[in-house]
């Protein structure tokens, strides 16, 4: 069995353009994304859907029960894969995943998903710290334009800043392309 898990994070329907907080190039990291997890269940890693909500029923975004916290279905989980809800950016705090993850024996694991300033940042720093070999699909993570003071930080330069990060002490940082081929 692989030791292998491929985190598939917050690809939900808040992020696409219907929703309430669409992503740049979120299209695109999808398509990317499904190719990975494909792959992924071809080869017989195991797929971890991860999805967020606000704790609170009237959240304006990400609010549970609304169409916006399901799962895209660009990506939709097959039957039997586990689902893992969390309420904070990294995936592993409060929630089950380290130890369906430990369980299973799994020490290697694979990060697509959004957004890539927050949730799967803090993913695969926390999944680094736990002592997991990591890799992050860079072209398969979108995220957004953000404010600081009076600039506005362009979303592709957000992404390359963050990707850069993870890259630097926090494990692999490879394209779609890239990952299919090893």
């Amino acid at each position: 069995m692989s030791k292998r898990a491929i985190l598939v994070v917050d690809l939900q329907n808040e992020y696409w353009p219907s929703g309430k907080l669409p992503l740049t190039g979120i299209e695109a990291a999808s398509a990317n994304a499904a190719k990975v997890i494909a792959a992924a269940r071809d080869k017989g890693d195991m797929v971890v859907n991860i999805r967020h909500e606000m704790p609170a029923s009237d959240a304006p975004i990400f609010t549970p029960g609304s169409d916006g916290v399901q799962i895209n279905e660009a990506v939709q989980p097959a039957d039997g894969e586990a689902v893992i809800v969390k309420n904070f950016p990294n995936s592993f705090r409060d929630t089950g995943l380290k130890a369906m993850l430990d369980e299973k024996g799994i020490d290697d694991v694979v990060i697509v998903g959004a957004m890539s300033h927050m949730c799967v940042d803090a993913t695969v720093r926390a999944a680094s710290d736990f002592g997991y070999k990591t890799t992050t699909i860079h072209d398969a993570c979108a995220t957004m334009n953000l404010e600081f003071g009076e600039s506005t930080i362009p979303a592709a330069q957000v992404h390359a800043t963050m990707m850069s990060a993870l890259a630097f002490a926090y494990g692999d940082v490879i394209d779609t392309e890239t990952w299919l081929a090893s």
